[in-house]
């Protein structure tokens, strides 16, 4: 009985090693087999569908979407594909065009100087869906709104008092957008309202460096990403290719000033660029060898608005009953016309001072007479 038990504990273990033996053997045929699974299962996020346009005949906006698009819309983040002028005047959208002009806006900005620069985070702070457009206000809005202990009155013996300042005080940081539609707001998702901000506001940016290449043209694109300075560059691109210059010369060359941005020191190469009225009209570059190479052909060609252009368009919104000091007939221009032209009207002549009769009045010599 001893012998048979001791066999059959013999027979057990051997059993048990052959099975774990198989099992190793089968392992690895079966993991080659597991690994493409897991590869196949890993699939990549497809992209977002473009939404569909926005039909002639759409629907008024219901008040269920106004909510999901003000709850969508405040508190995001977005960047800045135009420049935002500083002032109670923002910007107003319609059909994709920018209202004020480029050429206006650039005036305004020599004035009052920009709230938000392209390529800035522009932060929505307070959303309103109005009859005919959507209000949109950037970092705040122009006019920083009241706090809420602003709004309670407190009435005493010395008469009813406001907590803090009553007056708004201008956000010199703070803008607004205004998309205007035709006759109503339509019926719209909040992704085609973010198509439609496209041309001032870009909310698929990741930061603000691609923010602003995305408004550039490409080989200014190429030339900021390596680092390289253009000849027709404004100031903005070049901080953008090498950062703000460490050493600034301000220099006069016969009757043009201009200033010379200074980039790095030897032993490594420096770059000397010339900007003239917000334009780099030259970029000099000293080797570590000692070779000097010197640009001075345009490379680059910017929009820039047409000031005569913009003149005609203002004189021709002008009303023309609008008030003006000048005369009836009177030309507009301030220069003599030609002598085939109308003449300016000569100036009306006035009465010469008549002297006063003489008499006996206060101050009078009087001829002394015999006595």
């Amino acid at each position: 009985m001893q012998r048979c038990g001791s066999g059959f504990l013999f027979l057990a273990l051997l059993f048990t090693l052959t099975i774990h033996a198989s099992a190793q053997d089968a392992a690895p045929s079966q993991s080659p087999q597991t690994a493409p699974q897991s590869v196949q299962s890993v699939a990549l996020p497809e992209p977002n569908p473009i939404p569909p346009p926005i039909p002639a005949n759409a629907a008024h906006i219901s008040k269920q979407t106004r909510y999901e698009i003000i709850r969508d819309f405040e508190t995001q983040l977005a960047y800045a594909r135009s420049v935002f002028p500083m002032g109670t005047k923002g910007l107003k959208l319609k059909d994709g065009v920018i209202t004020p002009s480029p050429g206006e806006l650039q005036q305004m900005m020599a004035i009052y100087g920009p709230a938000v620069k392209v390529g800035d985070p522009a932060h929505i702070s307070y959303v309103q869906i109005k009859d005919d457009h959507i209000h949109l206000e950037i970092n705040g809005g122009p006019v920083r709104r009241k706090k809420w202990y602003q709004h309670i009155e407190i009435s005493g013996t010395g008469g009813p008092m406001t907590p803090g300042n009553d007056n708004p005080q201008a956000n010199p940081h703070g803008s607004f957008v205004d998309v205007y539609f035709d006759k109503y707001v339509p019926e719209l998702s909040a992704q085609q309202l973010r198509d439609l901000l496209f041309p001032v506001l870009d909310f698929n940016a990741k930061n603000k460096e691609q923010a602003y290449l995305d408004t550039v043209p490409p080989k200014v694109k190429e030339a900021i990403q390596k680092h390289h300075v253009l000849v027709g560059m404004n100031q903005e691109m070049v901080v953008h290719a090498k950062g703000r210059p460490p050493k600034k010369v301000r220099e006069k060359d016969g009757e043009t000033d201009y200033e010379e941005w200074i980039y790095g020191e030897p032993p490594q190469d420096v770059d000397f660029v010339r900007i003239v009225a917000d334009e780099v009209v030259r970029v000099e570059t000293m080797k570590v060898g000692g070779e000097k190479i010197v640009r001075t052909e345009k490379e680059v060609i910017l929009d820039q608005p047409d000031k005569d252009k913009e003149a005609r368009k203002e004189q021709e919104e002008r009303p023309p009953n609008a008030p003006s000091l000048r005369r009836p007939g009177e030309d507009a221009d301030d220069v003599p016309k030609p002598a085939n032209g109308r003449a300016p009207l000569p100036p009306p002549t006035m009465p010469s001072p008549t002297s006063p009769a003489p008499g006996n009045g206060p101050g009078d010599i009087v001829p002394a007479t015999g006595r």
